[in-house]
This record gives structure tokens, C-alpha cells and sequence, in this order.
């Protein structure tokens, strides 16, 4: 599965952890705005990453903000 666009991102996001996000604008939405987004998202996400080959530190991960930083730093860890 291929994560490296925002809108694919996005996408998968959306449809893996069931989450109304509208595309490209969640992108800039608080994570706690986003309807349905909790901590077991967060760890779901976590997951959906790691199987897609995307190692990204989780104290990283609870710094972000936005999708559109999560999203940054899957590209920045690879």
C-alpha cells in the first residue's frame, strides 16, 4: 500500500480506520476535531502504518496535531 501522496493518505486513513475526513481539507484539521478520533484510532493508525513498512516513532506520533504532520513525518522516517 502506498502512503507517499496526502490525498492516498488521507484515503486509507478514512476508509481503514472509518473516519469521516474530507479530502484534502482534514488534512488541517485538529485530531481532536475530527469526528470519531481517539486514542484507539491513534493506535490504529500506529498499526496501519507499521504494516505498510512506516516506522514512526510513536512519542512523534503524539506530538502531531494534524494529519497533515503525521503524514509529514511517515515521510520523514520512511
Amino acid at each position: 500500500m502506498s502512503l507517499d501522496s496526502l490525498d492516498e493518505f488521507l484515503r486509507t486513513v478514512r476508509d481503514d480506520l472509518g473516519l469521516d475526513i474530507a479530502i484534502p481539507e482534514g488534512a488541517d484539521t485538529a485530531l481532536v476535531d475530527l469526528p470519531g478520533w481517539d486514542s484507539l484510532n491513534l493506535l490504529r493508525l500506529v498499526a496501519l502504518l507499521e504494516e505498510s513498512g512506516h516506522r514512526v516513532p510513536v512519542h512523534r506520533l503524539l506530538e502531531a496535531h494534524r494529519l497533515r504532520e503525521i503524514h509529514t513525518l511517515m515521510k520523514e522516517y520512511g
